[in-house]
């Protein structure tokens, strides 16, 4: 599946919707109020919809108001159950506060590290640890922003991210990007592997086996 979120964006023509997650097309719309029998445009509204699933999304001077709760994407569909909750309270918040969802993903990081075969007390010593596994450079990338700008939301440090929800809402993005690549790939290829016929995968088995003597 591909990770590429487009957040939902004002006059953008096509996000992925709020509501239903699907990257679709969306129609906008000026909004207009009856005033002694004269229609006037609100020039600060505006409500696009979504061409996938019909429902509204209202904005207020480019600023999407409902629904209000996110922009940031849905958790993956392999997300580990353990990850989910403090996933989806990063996404309850990030439009009011880039800087706490970056806090509790860094805290859903460090979950995900056990998932991943890992002690999930120390993230860095965690990263070198798969590193030594021979964990692909991108996935080395996609921990250490997670972890730095993570860590950064919580001490102080160079990086602030207060009001740059633009960042937030791409560490979303490396979540489910992770989640993806250490995840859902071996599920798939396991899924594969365990069709093949009993006695071809026995050869296989015997065959690794007689490799490591």
């Amino acid at each position: 599946m591909s990770t590429t979120y487009y957040p939902p964006s004002h006059r953008s023509n096509a996000f992925n919707c709020p509501y239903c997650g699907v990257k679709a097309e969306q129609n906008w719309y000026s909004i207009y109020y009856n005033a002694i029998g004269a229609y006037t445009i609100l020039n600060d509204f505006t409500l696009s919809r979504c061409t996938h699933c019909l429902r509204r999304t209202y904005w207020f001077e480019e600023k999407m108001i409902i629904p209000s709760n996110t922009t940031a994407p849905f958790p993956h569909v392999d997300m580990p159950e353990t990850v989910i909750d403090d996933y989806n309270e990063a996404r309850n918040i990030v439009n009011l506060s880039p800087r706490g969802a970056a806090a509790l993903l860094r805290l859903s990081l460090q979950k995900l590290m056990v998932e991943l075969g890992e002690s999930g007390k120390d993230i860095n010593r965690d990263i070198g640890s798969l590193v030594k596994k021979g964990l692909p450079e991108e996935i080395q990338q996609a921990l250490d922003i997670l972890r730095v700008i993570g860590n950064e939301s919580v001490h102080p440090g160079e990086l602030d991210l207060r009001d740059d929800q633009e960042t937030a809402l791409q560490l979303f993005e490396l979540i489910n990007f992770i989640v993806e690549e250490r995840i859902s790939r071996k599920k798939r290829i396991s899924s594969l592997f365990s069709r093949l016929p009993e006695g071809k995968r026995k050869g296989i088995e015997d065959r690794d086996k007689s490799s490591v003597t």
